[in-house]
């Protein structure tokens, strides 16, 4: 039988007239107004833009043009090359954040002398901000004295200028700053791994292999794909980065040409639909690694 709670008949609360559900409404109501005002309304008046030719630099009115908007972006190879470029650098900067993120909690899962002062060191890239972490490390790629080029004996070598290397270099910058992010969840995943699991597999001298693909992995498995649900969709939406350490078309992703189409161009309506393609996208993408997260769960 559920337990209700009730007012201490004492309190001033109740001294006032109020009841649990006016207490519960004081904090709801609140919360709910902000979020249909900064959210749900920008979300469905920019949904009425986008089947319209308004530009938000002309005072004209906006005229409905229906689907043309969509029609003309999905038929747009511009387009295209920008959703190519996009998920070439989601899928090199998402699998190098999981590799290093889980590698780095993999040696962290030990007790060792100093380790939350390690720890603690190693969170640091994720707590900085994105525009100062594109500004730090655009220095670093800087041909002349950049410390990356003289580390490696690289001379010259145009990193950032490189239609080739670009799209790489902004890549390294976000595994760098946020595979701490993927430690952090790696970490609490395998703290979880109960430890009578690691003795029978000691006691029946299995190989470190074998543990780490028949107990660790399979374990750590949902914080994982927890990790790349988050990370996935944060770096289709990557947009500090890329926009202060390089303007070559090879780096032009879907957030680039977004800002360039709405403050730039002034194309409100068809910045609109853009928004909108990209949003459905995220969503699917999201939806299918949450099925596959269930089906984890499952086993």
């Amino acid at each position: 039988m559920a337990v209700i709670a009730k007012l201490d008949p004492k309190s001033r609360a109740a001294a006032r007239g109020w009841s649990d559900l006016s207490i519960r409404n004081l904090f709801i109501i609140p919360t709910i107004l902000f979020l249909i005002v900064f959210n749900i309304f920008p979300l469905i008046y920019s949904l009425g833009y986008s089947f319209t030719d308004f530009r938000a630099s002309v005072g004209d009115s906006a005229n409905w043009v229906g689907l043309k908007n969509y029609r003309e972006l999905l038929s747009d190879p511009n387009i295209w090359r920008n959703f190519s470029v996009t998920a070439h650098y989601v899928i090199v900067s998402v699998a190098g954040q999981v590799f290093v993120g889980f590698g780095l909690a993999l040696l962290l899962n030990r007790a060792f002398p100093m380790k939350g002062i390690v720890t603690t060191l190693l969170l640091l890239p994720m707590m900085m901000s994105m525009a100062v972490v594109g500004l730090f490390w655009k220095l670093l790629y800087d041909p002349s004295w950049g410390p990356i080029n003289h580390i490696f004996g690289l001379g010259s070598f145009e990193w950032l200028s490189n239609p080739k290397m670009a799209l790489y270099a902004v890549a390294i910058t976000d595994i760098w700053m946020w595979s701490p992010f993927v430690m952090l969840l790696s970490l609490a995943g395998l703290s979880a791994v109960p430890s009578h699991l690691y003795e029978a597999a000691s006691i029946d001298r299995a190989s470190a292999w074998y543990t780490f693909s028949r107990i660790t992995l399979p374990l750590v498995t949902p914080i994982l794909l927890i990790a790349i649900i988050f990370r996935t969709m944060e770096a289709f939406k990557t947009f500090d980065i890329v926009f202060i350490m390089s303007g070559q078309p090879s780096t032009e992703m879907i957030s680039i040409r977004l800002y360039k189409m709405a403050f730039q161009e002034w194309q409100t309506g068809r910045s609109s639909a853009f928004a909108y393609m990209v949003l459905i996208i995220v969503v699917a993408i999201t939806n299918i690694y949450v099925k596959y997260l269930n089906k984890v769960k499952e086993r």
